[in-house]
């Protein structure tokens, strides 16, 4: 079965802990717009990320709080930060590389907290059936264009979920792909 979906283009950013948030920043966590997932939002607030071999400066915040803390960035942050952080789904950091991060407050290292994110569609738990999908199921996603791939995905299912698949910066330019664009679905 095939069915349209959009797709959310991923840029580098920071999931943090309110007690992690607040040993970084005085002020509170400041949304700037919603997200398509339901609940998450792009903060106004930035870190600077930084190891040993380099730095990139602000990366941006996505809130709400979580319970851990998590760094998701993509191949190009890496090499220029001399890690090689796993590619893991949102919340498994096991072997996650450490990474420094920087505040208007202080420095924080962050142990077990960098990541690529592994490409995922989020849907609403609500919709499982519809599709005949669960959550962790591995899907194809068909790009179109001169770059044209057929990727695996897994279902990433939420009570919150949006119906559209999540690829980091790096893969977008690689496939010549914007968030918004439509691709489809392989069940």
């Amino acid at each position: 079965m095939e069915y349209k979906i959009s797709v959310g283009i991923s840029n580098k950013h920071v999931h943090l802990t309110r007690e992690t948030y607040e040993q970084l920043f005085d002020k509170p966590l400041e949304k700037v717009k919603d997200l398509n997932q339901i609940g998450e939002f792009s903060s106004n607030q930035f870190v600077d990320l930084k190891t040993s071999f380099g730095q990139i400066k602000n990366v941006r915040i996505v809130g709400p709080f979580r319970s851990y803390n998590q760094v998701e960035i993509g191949k190009s942050d890496a090499h220029l930060l001399n890690l090689n952080p796993p590619v893991r789904k949102s919340g498994d950091l096991k072997d996650a590389e450490s990474i420094t991060i920087i505040g208007p407050k202080k420095e924080i290292t962050l142990n077990n907290a960098c990541i690529m994110a592994k490409r995922h569609v989020h849907i609403n738990t609500l919709d499982l059936d519809k599709f005949h999908l669960k959550d962790g199921d591995t899907v194809q996603i068909h790009i179109p264009g001169p770059r044209s791939a057929l990727l695996d995905a897994e279902i990433k299912a939420s009570d919150n979920g949006y119906f559209e698949v999540h690829l980091d910066r790096d893969e977008a330019n690689a496939l010549l792909i914007e968030s918004g664009a439509e691709v489809t679905l392989v069940i």
